[in-house]
Parts: C-alpha cells; structure tokens; sequence
C-alpha cells in the first residue's frame, strides 16, 4: 500500500468539514493504528496518526469508517459554541479583567476558579463516551453518503474496533469500545437490544 495513494484515497471518503479541519499524517513510530489528539482551541489543525503498517492489516471499509469516526470525533468538538458553559467561560474572563483592574484579590480568585470549573466541563463534555458515541453515529451518517447502508457502516466499524485491538495487541477492548460495540451491534440490527438502551 502506497501511502500517498491511500491518503488521497482518503481525503475523498471524508466530508468537506473533516478535510478543512484535519490532516493525515504518517507515524509509523506509534503503536495505535489510528489516533487523534485531543483539540486544543487555539490548534488550527487537527492532525490525524496512521501508522500505516498496521493500517494495511484493515480491510478498506473497516479503514473508511475508521477515518470517518476519527475525523467526525475531532470535527465535532466545539470549544466555541453558545451554551451556559462558554458563557460562563466568557463572564469568568470578564470578571477576571475587571477584578484584576480593581486589584480585588478575592474577585480574581473567583473570576479564574469560575472559568476554569467551565473549562473543565467543556473538555469533559468533548471528550466523554457519548462524545465517541456521538462521533459513531456521524461516520455512519457520511458513510451512507458514500455507498454504505446504515446496517453496513454500523457493521464495518464494528468490526474495525475488534480488529484494531487485536493488531494492536490488547487483550480486551476497554469500556468505552465496548461500549460502542454494543452500540453498533443495535444499529446494524444484529442485537436484539435498540439504541436507546445505551445512553
């Protein structure tokens, strides 16, 4: 497999968002087949690691879906959306400005406890199970945009998360990928279990 060729290959299956946030770049230094950084907000690009080694050993929809829940998990954090916790960010800021110009210690020290409590519920929020989960359900939605039935995608994702843990050489799959297993195995309709059941 041509690197290049594969990466090209690549930028096609991914949605127009995915290739103006994200980059695939090669590391064939690193254990994961696949893996992301969490995004900071000032990062303008959000980079992508195969170690295209272990990368070949997936079969090319288990590759694609792959991708796509990669590029779906880093697309879908928003560290500036309007809701309660970027407004808390916002007001902790300005409380912290107007303290600092009044020389009010106290006020300081509650203006950057606040805006830290709102930071830290932001990078939770974005980097929680239902985040994965979340992050799933996309790759399917854009993986029927390029062919696949929805039972489909839920099935070659599936599959992929097994064989990634065994060509990573992990004795189990953790609990969010079992999880998500559980998760996939509803929508592509080989559990008797729904979705619902799983949030």
């Amino acid at each position: 497999m041509d690197p290049n060729v594969e990466i090209r290959r690549l930028l096609d299956i991914m949605p127009a968002s995915g290739r103006m946030l994200t980059k695939i770049l090669l590391k064939p230094e690193q254990a994961k087949v696949i893996d992301a950084t969490f995004p900071l907000p000032w990062n303008s690009e959000r980079p992508i690691y195969i170690n295209f080694d272990l990368w070949r050993r997936l079969k090319t929809p288990q590759r694609d879906l792959l991708l796509l829940q990669k590029v779906s998990w880093l697309t879908g954090v928003k560290w500036f959306k309007p809701d309660i916790y970027q407004g808390t960010v916002v007001a902790g800021l300005l409380g912290g400005f107007v303290e600092s110009a009044q020389a009010d210690a106290v006020g300081m020290l509650i203006a950057g406890g606040l805006t830290t409590m709102a930071l830290l519920r932001i990078w939770r929020n974005n980097n929680s199970q239902e985040s994965e989960l979340n992050a799933d359900e996309s790759a399917i939605r854009v993986a029927q945009r390029r062919g696949y039935s929805e039972a489909e995608a839920a099935q070659h994702l599936l599959s992929a998360i097994e064989a990634v843990g065994k060509i990573e050489g992990r004795p189990a799959l953790n609990f969010a990928e079992l999880l998500r297993s559980q998760r996939l195995r509803a929508i592509a309709g080989s559990s008797p279990l729904t979705t619902n059941n799983y949030l």
